[in-house]
């Protein structure tokens, strides 16, 4: 899907409702993003540059692509351009926080939720104050972060509206939304929480309906929410398929389920609403890896939450994540097998697992000797199960027939 900075939009608005003059550009278009830069910062330098880095890599283990090299081109020429300070964020800087800032060599970074930390940074820094009061900013050679806590809005519903929008309803944009922030599940290679920590907090229904009212207005019909898990808690996803329900918005939209907890009322709401396409990210459909995983779901309760969605015409993709701890070419197999004996519309299938810090697999990986304790793992590396020496062989196997699953 062609991506919409929603996390810049936010900031930029929430900076903008804050009193501050705000502009914004959006590098994804550019073809010589350098250059784009260079007309955007002219006389008068502005105050502050703030560059959202959203991802550090593209996950994937067989020709792993490392993302950042050209963002560290862009902070050199903001830094050439204009002597102001140079502040990261985003999702994928929050993961690596302290050994990003120093591979980018921006001023400052900020891990986690910006709405609130970076209006916050901007008035420290105009009266010249400590910087360490704003939760979650980090500063170049200091061994441990200014505060630990990832700076996080406990009421989402106090967040202003979003104020920046995109200019046109392209017909091929599937617009992000995010109704919630936080997972408490902590699956065991999951970084999350290092974005948005592990306490489930949530925008207020008719907000997110607001803003949805105002994409629609802007000429977008096709929404994404992004929540990792949409179903939880089901009461709070109910509520917001009954106000898109009944507002007649004429859209469609695609959701991430956790395939346990899930509900016939739920899938009933959720196809009235306009959901067209659900991602389930069951990883496994053998016992033993799920455990290792940290899911707390049985394949019981994924054929449940498929069937549903079949019976009420949502178009399912699955995904499986092969090669984690546990994981042995019976169990692949098992895996490969119980994805095919759902009928999926599609099946996305993943081998090796990224290993990102603070995770129970990033343990894992140092006491089998995968990694080493030292390593900031910004670099990607991936953790594969040993002796699955043959598992290339049976996923080219099975996808060789199968023209609906990817890898």
């Amino acid at each position: 899907m062609p991506v919409i900075p929603a996390g810049l939009l936010m900031v930029a608005s929430a900076t903008k409702a804050a009193s501050h003059e705000v502009e914004l550009l959006d590098l994804r278009t550019e073809r010589a993003p350098l250059a784009a830069v260079s007309r955007a910062i002219s006389n008068p330098c502005p105050e502050v540059i703030g560059i959202s880095v959203r991802n550090i890599d593209d996950q994937n283990m067989r020709n792993a692509r490392f993302l950042l090299p050209p963002v560290r081109d862009l902070v050199a020429e903001c830094r050439r351009l204009c002597a102001a300070p140079i502040v990261l964020g985003g999702a994928g800087y929050s993961i690596f926080p302290r050994s990003a800032l120093a591979f980018l060599g921006a001023d400052i970074g900020i891990q986690g939720e910006g709405e609130t930390a970076f209006p916050a940074l901007l008035a420290a820094l105009r009266r010249h104050g400590e910087l360490s009061s704003v939760p979650g900013v980090y500063l170049p050679g200091v061994s441990s972060p200014t505060s630990r806590d990832i700076p996080a809005t406990g009421e989402l519903s106090l967040l202003p509206e979003p104020d920046f929008l995109p200019t046109s309803g392209q017909s091929d944009v599937w617009m992000p939304i995010q109704t919630r922030r936080g997972c408490s599940l902590r699956c065991s290679y999951c970084s999350t929480p290092a974005i948005e920590g592990t306490r489930v907090r949530m925008r207020s229904p008719e907000g997110v309906v607001r803003t949805i009212e105002q994409y629609v207005a802007a000429g977008f019909r096709r929404f994404y929410f992004t929540d990792n898990t949409f179903n939880l808690p089901e009461s709070y996803a109910l509520t917001l398929c009954r106000l898109l329900e009944e507002r007649r918005l004429d859209i469609s939209w695609r959701s991430i389920l956790y395939p346990g907890r899930v509900s016939e009322d739920l899938i009933r709401g959720m196809a009235g609403a306009g959901c067209a396409e659900v991602s389930l990210g069951f990883e496994s459909g053998n016992p033993g890896v799920l455990r290792a995983l940290g899911k707390h779901f049985s394949t019981d309760d994924v054929r449940f939450t498929s069937r549903l969605l079949a019976d009420h015409g949502i178009h399912r993709t699955g995904f499986l994540l092969l090669g984690g701890p546990g994981e042995t070419i019976d169990s692949a197999e098992q895996s490969l097998a119980f994805a095919d004996s759902l009928g999926l519309e599609a099946v996305k299938v993943s081998v090796g697992l990224r290993i990102y810090p603070g995770t129970r697999l990033a343990e894992t990986a140092v006491q089998e000797g995968v990694i080493d304790e030292t390593d900031d793992l910004l670099l990607p590396r991936f953790y594969m199960a040993p002796r699955l020496e043959q598992l290339p062989g049976l996923l080219s196997a099975w996808l060789a027939t199968r023209p609906n699953w990817t890898a």
